[in-house]
């Protein structure tokens, strides 16, 4: 009998703070041109819509970049973040809402050599997808697959057949303002799993 279970997306219909543990412990698979990866999420962060979430990238509205976020659910959105990295959410809520779920590790249970060759040979298991955009390029996501179906060819995402029954929070790593304090505690992790990354608080850039 399967661990996992393909569900409906309904699953996804609520706001991404609920939404997010629900990810832990589920598999999202990617079948690309070179092969096959599967990852088991390990950590997540919800980001909610318009006027609620100064973290979000929908807080003040829709726009062409972020129109994705506003549904349907199941969907990715992708970005580009400092330019050169791509990030990958799962978007939350019923259509003409914004919300979504981004994927900031897991552990590689299928095709572990793909991924390696796509992030280092000498990279270690734990480290392969450790961190938003290396778990985008061990899985092969391109910034061109946002608005790709979760439930459809080339994914494909199963949640646990049971819920993780342990799972820690705090806040979301690396957000600047009130985004990132603990008034948003919506940083969702599988404590004491090694391929969790380590929490870091948001440090301002000094200009030149």
């Amino acid at each position: 009998m399967s661990t996992h279970a393909a569900l409906d997306r309904s699953v996804l219909d609520g706001p991404a703070e609920t939404v997010a543990p629900l990810l832990l412990g589920a598999v999202l698979t990617r079948r690309g041109e070179d092969g096959v990866v599967s990852l088991r999420i390990t950590e997540v962060e919800a980001y909610s819509g318009e006027g609620r979430d100064p973290g979000s990238h929908a807080h003040r509205g829709k726009s062409r970049r972020n129109s994705v976020m506003f549904g349907p659910s199941g969907h990715l959105y992708t970005y580009f973040t400092y330019g050169m990295h791509v990030c990958a959410n799962i978007v939350c809520l019923p259509e003409g809402r914004a919300a979504g779920c981004l994927l900031r590790a897991g552990e590689i249970v299928e095709g572990e050599e793909l991924a390696r060759a796509r992030r280092g040979a000498a990279v270690a298991s734990r480290d392969l997808a450790r961190g938003p955009a290396r778990l985008a390029v061990a899985m092969g996501i391109p910034l061109s697959d946002g608005g790709s179906d979760v439930f459809a060819d080339p994914y494909l995402l199963e949640f646990p057949a049971t819920p993780v029954a342990e799972y820690a929070v705090s806040p979301r790593t690396g957000v600047s303002g009130e985004g990132g304090t603990h008034v948003f505690p919506w940083r969702f992790y599988l404590p004491g799993d090694p391929t969790v990354s380590p929490y870091r608080a948001h440090t301002p850039r000094k200009r030149g």
